[in-house]
């Protein structure tokens, strides 16, 4: 398989992703996988079931048909790499259940990558009312969006009103996000106070990686 077990084209994408949750719906408790996961996965593909077929008919010049379906792509893989991240961790997994599923069959003499040991920077979008607008990129590859090698995804903690947060304790958990960028919304209540956050990587292993720095903006009203 290439480097992304995800197809690049929607019609393969659409195909692949009929195998993928069909599989791991027959074969939910031998994956390690749950009830709650499985009905999620069925949810996010009936949403693109409903919406992919209107942006190939003769009416995709309709921008908002599009929009739709990329939205529905976008959230499907926001929950399939995280979970497949849990799959490819397993030691119950075989690479057979792997081809099957069509998710990356891993040579069995590599190495594992352990935690990761690069730190997230962040920047902050705050010209949106009531919304931050968080990207990401690694420290050693700043000038591009992909994660290190081993990296699920990036944690995001968030405080918000003054004082800046001391450390790792006087954050609270905000999301973990598996692409660049994230975006939160405020309460009105928030307006013209400042949100500060600290990033982490975390590995499909869930190994956490060390805390960027703190980065802030203000709400804006």
């Amino acid at each position: 398989m290439g480097t992304d077990y995800i197809p690049t084209s929607d019609g393969e994408f659409h195909a692949w992703l009929g195998n993928f949750v069909q599989y791991v719906a027959a074969n939910t408790a031998a994956l390690g996988a749950t009830p709650a996961q499985v009905t999620s996965l069925q949810a996010v593909k009936t949403d693109w079931d409903t919406k992919y077929p209107f942006s190939t008919t003769a009416q995709v010049a309709a921008v908002s048909a599009v929009r739709a379906k990329d939205h529905s792509r976008g959230a499907i893989e926001d929950f399939i790499r995280p979970f497949v991240g849990m799959l490819q961790a397993s030691t119950t997994v075989t690479d057979a259940q792997r081809d099957s599923l069509g998710i990356t069959v891993r040579s069995g003499t590599r190495t594992p990558v352990g935690a990761p040991s690069s730190k997230p920077i962040a920047s902050i979008d705050t010209s949106q009312r009531l919304r931050h607008t968080i990207a990401f990129v690694d420290e050693l590859t700043p000038s591009s969006r992909a994660k290190p090698d081993g990296v699920q995804g990036c944690e995001i903690w968030m405080k918000v009103g003054d004082p800046s947060p001391g450390g790792p304790n006087d954050v609270q958990y905000l999301a973990l996000d598996t692409r660049t960028p994230y975006v939160t919304e405020f309460e009105a209540g928030d307006a013209g106070k400042t949100a500060y956050y600290m990033l982490r990587w975390i590995s499909t292993r869930g190994e956490t990686g060390p805390w960027s720095q703190t980065v802030s903006g203000t709400v804006t009203n």
